[in-house]
């Protein structure tokens, strides 16, 4: 007998066992567009408390053949991908539970709001798939950078506030089936912010935004409740964070706002 499959000195089960920080190259296929994405991927399984441990070699082999050959097939979605990797899997290495995240940069094409110059923006995104027997869920998140007023400063300083750069979190947990797009993640964080922000500017694009945020001054705070209720109207039957830290212009220190809800 193994080694790994003889009892271990304390039988508890271990709910995630495997690898992370593995590399590859992974295509999917949005609206006809087609994207590319080296992602950092953490796969993981349960491991029964009767069996001391796995077979880590055995199980990394089947890790990475498994998403070899599955990185090959151009999908629908970043999560459509993770479910075809965990139902690969468990026909090589038996689990009653496994997840598997993909931590990457969605580069998406823009223009600026008046010159309309076109800009590529990156935004880190976050995508989790995880099967529990034979039901699946998921959470994805997405980072946005953008810009917020201070409005105290605004009012007690004759109308020239602070201002600083923001950036904001959204994660949205629910079921498999549930359809939630990264891209209007993005768009409901950058509305929360007093202005979002862009690579490229022109001067006639400066002037527009910096327009937008002094007519349109908020809070770290105010930015975090925006972001929720839009979020909250958008994802129904789901679990949503926002957590949004403004790097301050005036301070030594940051601002964090953070919170959740369930609908």
């Amino acid at each position: 007998m193994d080694t790994q499959d003889k009892k271990p000195d304390i039988p508890e089960e271990l709910q995630k066992v495997g690898v992370t920080d593995l590399k590859t190259i992974i295509q999917t296929r949005w609206k006809g567009v087609l994207y590319r994405f080296i992602p950092k991927v953490s796969l993981s399984i349960s491991l029964p408390k009767e069996k001391k441990g796995a077979h880590l070699s055995r199980l990394i082999e089947a890790i990475s053949e498994t998403i070899e050959e599955e990185a090959a097939v151009v999908y629908n979605s970043l999560e459509e991908l993770e479910k075809h990797i965990l139902d690969s899997l468990v026909k090589k290495h038996s689990y009653e539970r496994g997840e598997i995240t993909m931590d990457t940069e969605l580069v998406i094409q823009k223009q600026t709001p008046v010159s309309k110059r076109q800009t590529m923006e990156t935004y880190d995104i976050s995508v989790t798939v995880i099967k529990n027997g034979d039901a699946y869920a998921k959470k994805l998140e997405a980072t946005a950078v953008g810009s917020t007023v201070c409005p105290h400063a605004m009012e007690h300083s004759k109308g020239k506030p602070h201002i600083q750069r923001a950036k904001a979190t959204l994660a949205v947990e629910t079921g498999y089936d549930t359809p939630v797009e990264l891209e209007s993640m993005i768009t409901i964080i950058e509305r929360g912010f007093s202005s979002e922000a862009y690579t490229l500017l022109k001067t006639e694009d400066e002037k527009y935004l910096v327009e937008k945020m002094h007519a349109n001054p908020r809070f770290v705070e105010d930015a975090c409740r925006h972001i929720l209720a839009e979020a909250k109207q958008a994802y129904k039957k789901s679990r949503i964070n926002v957590r949004v830290i403004s790097f301050e212009s005036i301070h030594p220190h940051n601002v964090l706002a953070e919170a959740q809800a369930e609908t």
